[in-house]
Order: structure tokens, then C-alpha cells, then sequence
């Protein structure tokens, strides 16, 4: 299967945030003049709990800029216009609400820590993000320059800085852990880099890469990056996809009309259970009762909500109604019948 491919160009970028520049590039002399703010948008209720988890961020962010400041590296401000992002991605599309908060956290806090970005290795003046894609998407958005660390950083060094700084934050959600590892490992990077990268052990890495190559690409794009799904999780799911039947079922789940609507998670855990629920029980056939003249004269139904009598009235044109005169004394004798059976 090929869906691999497809799925790694829907990924995404993610990071957070801010300390203030030494020296602006390009400007020895003073600080880079921002422009004026446009009035802030309102930000959407929807992106009220995203803002609150970005806000919680703030301490440990601002603690991590004075620790890139004290080991020596010089925080530069530079136009977002000449840097460009990593050459694997590490996301998967975002949700809008917590990307819009997450603007207006740093259009009220400003920028909690700098990038990391290195010349860029084919385009002379450009750069190349390492990580802070996110912190990247909002400066553009509010057209402000972004603070930045710039190194020189082989192949090597930017996709280990990468993963390291994901996973120092637990940013990224298993399936994205997954797709992160696969994208360097079909680069050709060894799995002692990748394993780097992405802080885990050689199982821990051969599982990653084992249950992101086994669901399709299709899939992980329209359930998203579940943050709550672990390991577990899709180990179920990549065992349900491999059931007979189970291709029309995503077919069927994935167009139902809500479910884009629904969250990540919640869109996961529906595929889950959608996939892994007990098939319902297939209805008894109907029985039929013949006649001494060997005609079905009645079709017996039984279902969850009861059973059903057909009387064909075009063989016998009068028992219907026999049967109905006749269902008080039916009725008597069913009880008699049954206390007897009590007590015996």
C-alpha cells in the first residue's frame, strides 16, 4: 500500500514562544520597530480551554528562553518572509480554535521562546526551521518579526533538535510520533537518529513505525491526531482494520455527516467502535405452518420486538378470523398449561 505518502503531506506545524532580543538582524543599533497592531479579533468560545492549556505553558517557556540565553546563544529577530520549514514535518492539521488562541496568547504575551532556525542549505539568505513552526505561522499572522536562534545544524542535528523539542513538551500525540518517525526513516536517516529525535528505545521506535505504516493514510487524515489515543489505542484499531470487511465499514463511518464535526478524539473513538462492535444477529428465517393439505396457510416472523403471524387469506379465507374469535380460549389454555407445568 502506498497511502503512506499521501498521509505525510497532511501533516502539520506546532511549537510555542517568547524573550526579548538581544540585537535585531540586520539592525546592530536597536531593537526592530514593530508595526501597528490591527484591532485584535475576538477570539471564538471554542478556543477558551486551548488558550488555558497555551497559557499554562507560559512559566516553563520563559524558563527554557533564559536557558537558550545563558548557554550563550544570541536571540535575533528576522523577517518570516526568509525562513521556510523543516523538510519533514511533524504535525498533523491543527484545530483552528486552538491555533487562533494561540495567536492571541502571543499577540497578548508575545513570543514565550525563539525558534531554532539554520541557514538555509540551498537558498542563500533563507533560513530553515528546526522547530517553532507554530511560533512561525503566528508572527506571520500578526506581522510581527520573529525572535530566533539561528545555528548551523546538518540534516542530522535539525531533525534530532526537531523530535527533542516536541517530546521535551509532549506536544505531539502518538500517531504524529508515528508519521514523524516514518517521514526519517523513508529519508534515509539511521534508526539511531530517529531514536534521538524522538526520545524512545528500539521497541518503543519498532512499534511507532510498525502501527504508523499499518493504517492508511486516509484514515489518519480524517480522524486527525487524536492527543488522547495511545498505544493501545491504535494497536486495537490497526487490528480491526485488518478484518474481513472492515474497508466498506471505514467507507460507511467515515462519511457519516457528523463526523467531521466531531473532534479528534471523539472521531477516533467512533471508528474504533464502529470497527470493533459485536456484528448484530441476523434474524431468524420465517417459519411456515402448513395445512393437512400440505398449503402455507400461516408465515410465522420472530423478531426483537416480537412475532408476527401472516395468515394467507387467499388459502384459507376464514381462519384469520377464527384464530382472533378463538384467542380467549387459546389464551385460557396457555395458562392452565403452564400452572400445570408449575406444580408438577
Amino acid at each position: 500500500m502506498k497511502r503512506k505518502d499521501a498521509l505525510r503531506a497532511a501533516l502539520g506545524a506546532r511549537s510555542a514562544d517568547r524573550e526579548t532580543p538581544e540585537l535585531p538582524a540586520g539592525n546592530p543599533a536597536g531593537p526592530v520597530e514593530t508595526p501597528p497592531e490591527a484591532p485584535r479579533p475576538l477570539v471564538r468560545s471554542g478556543a477558551v480551554g486551548a488558550m488555558g492549556r497555551s497559557l499554562g505553558r507560559i512559566a516553563s517557556a520563559a524558563a527554557e528562553a533564559r536557558a537558550m540565553v545563558a548557554s550563550g546563544d544570541r536571540v535575533v529577530e528576522l523577517d518570516p518572509s526568509l525562513i521556510d520549514g523543516s523538510f519533514v514535518q511533524d504535525r498533523l492539521t491543527g484545530d483552528p480554535a486552538e491555533h487562533a488562541a494561540f495567536v492571541e496568547l502571543i499577540r497578548e504575551h508575545g513570543q514565550q521562546v525563539p525558534i531554532l532556525v539554520r541557514p538555509h542549505p540551498a537558498a542563500e539568505g533563507r533560513y530553515q526551521v528546526a522547530y517553532g513552526h507554530r511560533r512561525l505561522r503566528a508572527a506571520i499572522e500578526l506581522g510581527r518579526p520573529v525572535r530566533a536562534v539561528v545555528k548551523a545544524l546538518t540534516d542530522e542535528d535539525l531533525v534530532v533538535a526537531q523530535g527533542q523539542e516536541n517530546s521535551a513538551r509532549a506536544d505531539l500525540s502518538y500517531i504524529e510520533r508515528a508519521l514523524f518517525a516514518i517521514a526519517l526513516e523513508d529519508r534515509g536517516f539511521d534508526r539511531a537518529t530517529i531514536m534521538a529525535a524522538l526520545a524512545v528505545e528500539k521497541t518503543q521506535l519498532s512499534r511507532l513505525i510498525g502501527i504508523g505504516r499499518a493504517v492508511p493514510a486516509e484514515v489518519v487524515a480524517a480522524v486527525g491526531p487524536a492527543p488522547k489515543a495511545g498505544r493501545p489505542r491504535w494497536t486495537a484499531l490497526v487490528e480491526a482494520l485488518a478484518r474481513d470487511g472492515a474497508g466498506e465499514a471505514v467507507t460507511r463511518l467515515l462519511a457519516a455527516p457528523d463526523f467531521s464535526e466531531l473532534s479528534s478524539d471523539d472521531r477516533f473513538a467512533r471508528l474504533l467502535a464502529g470497527l470493533t462492535a459485536p456484528p448484530p444477529r441476523p434474524a431468524p428465517a420465517p417459519a411456515v405452518w402448513t395445512n393437512l393439505g400440505g398449503r402455507p396457510v400461516v408465515r410465522v416472523e420472530r423478531g426483537r420486538q416480537g412475532t408476527q403471524l401472516t395468515v394467507d387469506d387467499t388459502l384459507e379465507p376464514d381462519f384469520a378470523a377464527y384464530l382472533i374469535q378463538s384467542l380467549p380460549q387459546l389464551y385460557a389454555s396457555f395458562t392452565e398449561s403452564k400452572t400445570r407445568d408449575e406444580t408438577d
